[in-house]
């Protein structure tokens, strides 16, 4: 039962650890508004619409999103939306463009820690993979499927699995 509870106590530490991860790549709490304490701070945030200036904060730090083509797919807006949102950071996002937003921080922070820096993970977007039949993991992220896909093929790279 002990080697149970702390098995319990690793998945909590490690869960917060990827939500202040994905926190992080939106702004943290002072551009969040919040803290985000657990997963369901996360789905009201989303709910309530993350703010534009998390978007900004998002867009400005990653250099894979500033090809329009892919920050349309990544994030499925086009480059007048995110320059409409930049304009008016205080403006909340829809719940649709908060969930997206929210999803491709949390595949980002992911191959973050996957692939041990911000610079690798990027170029690993942006590059075709092997496992994705030579697709390159930022184009697969406009179809919930593709996003599932990608999201499967970084948990095999965690453990070492590799086909």
């Amino acid at each position: 039962m002990g080697q149970a509870l702390r098995k319990g106590a690793r998945d909590a530490e490690g869960a917060a650890q990827r939500l202040g991860a994905v926190a992080d790549l939106l702004g943290g709490a002072r551009v969040l508004r919040r803290p985000l304490r657990s997963r369901l701070d996360a789905h009201d945030a989303i709910l309530e619409g993350l703010p534009g200036a998390a978007l900004k904060h998002l867009v400005d730090r990653l250099a894979v999103l500033r090809e329009p083509a892919s920050l349309e797919k990544a994030l499925g807006m086009s480059l007048r939306t995110v320059q409409r949102h930049r304009d008016a950071p205080a403006k909340p996002l829809g719940r649709e463009q908060s969930g997206r937003v929210w999803e491709f921080a949390e595949l980002f922070a992911k191959a973050t820690a996957v692939f041990g820096s911000k610079d690798e993970a990027e170029r690993w977007m942006a590059r075709p993979a092997i496992g994705l039949e030579q697709r390159r993991p930022i184009d697969l992220l406009a179809t919930p499927e593709g996003r599932r896909l990608v999201a499967e093929h970084l948990e095999r790279l965690e453990y070492g699995v590799y086909a």
